[in-house]
C-alpha cells in the first residue's frame, strides 16, 4: 500500500526521499536520509528502525547494497520488510521481503530506486524512476514529487492514498526540506502545494540557522 523513492543529485550532492501511502504517519515512519551520507527506505509492515540503522552502516562507509546485506542478516522479520537505500556515490540496492504477497516491485536508476507494494502493477516503480530521471536539471525535491505524481498516474495503490511525505538533506545536519501531509483527500496535491510554498523561504530558513545577523527583521 505504498510507493516511494530514494534519489541522489549527482549536480548538489543533496539525499532525498518521498513516500505516499493510504495509511498514516508516512513521514515519521519510512524515509530517512543524512546531508553527504546517504538515504534509506523502509516499508510495508514498517521496521522504522531500520531507518537510523541503514544511515548509521552508510555512515561507517558501507555502500547501498552491503547495507542492505547487513539490515537483512540474522533478522527473524525481515520477510515482512521492504528496504531501498541510495549511498554516497550514487549506488542503490533494495529488499524485498518473502512474506509480501502482494504485488511489488522495485526500479533502479541513476542515483535512485523506486519500491512500491499493494500496488496495482508492477510498472509503477519503473514511471517514478523514469520521471525523476528526466529532470536532472530541477531541484531534488521538485524530482522527487514528480516521481510520486508519476507513480500515481501509473496507476497508484489499490486503496485510495492518504498521506505523502518529502524528505531532502543538503550540508546542513537538519533537513533542507521536511515535509508532511496527513490523511488528506488528495495527498501528492497537498504535498506539491506545500513544496511550492516552501521553496521560496527554503534557503531564509537555512539562513536564519547559520547567519541570523545577515537576515533584515523580522525573521521566524
Amino acid at each position: 500500500m505504498t510507493y516511494s523513492l530514494v534519489g541522489m543529485c549527482r549536480r548538489t550532492g543533496m539525499f532525498g526521499a518521498a513516500v505516499t501511502t493510504s495509511n498514516m504517519n508516512v513521514g515519521t515512519r519510512c524515509p530517512f536520509a543524512r546531508a553527504g551520507i546517504g538515504a534509506v527506505l523502509t516499508q510495508h509492515r514498517t521496521d522504522n528502525r531500520l531507518g537510523p540503522k541503514g544511515l548509521a552502516l552508510l555512515e561507517d562507509g558501507n555502500s547501498a547494497p552491503e547495507v542492505i546485506d547487513a539490515l537483512v542478516a540474522d533478522n527473524p522479520t525481515i520477510g515482512w520488510r521492504q528496504l531501498a537505500v541510495v549511498d554516497r556515490n550514487g549506488s542503490t540496492a533494495f529488499h524485498h521481503g518473502d512474506r509480501i504477497t502482494s504485488i511489488h516491485a522495485a526500479s533502479k536508476g541513476d542515483g535512485c530506486c523506486a519500491i512500491g507494494n499493494i500496488i496495482r502493477n508492477e510498472a509503477i516503480p519503473k514511471n517514478m524512476v523514469d520521471a525523476f530521471e528526466k529532470s536532472a536539471d530541477v531541484h531534488l525535491a521538485e524530482r522527487l514529487v514528480q516521481a510520486l505524481e508519476a507513480g500515481f498516474a501509473a496507476g497508484s495503490e489499490y486503496k485510495q492514498i492518504k498521506s505523502a511525505a518529502l524528505l531532502v538533506v543538503h550540508e546542513q545536519e537538519f533537513p533542507l526540506v521536511d515535509l508532511r501531509v496527513e490523511f488528506d483527500r488528495a495527498p501528492l496535491a497537498e504535498l506539491r502545494f506545500l513544496w511550492e510554498t516552501y521553496q521560496p523561504q527554503m534557503e531564509r530558513f537555512v539562513t536564519q540557522v547559520i547567519d541570523p545577523d545577515s537576515l533584515p527583521y523580522p525573521s521566524v
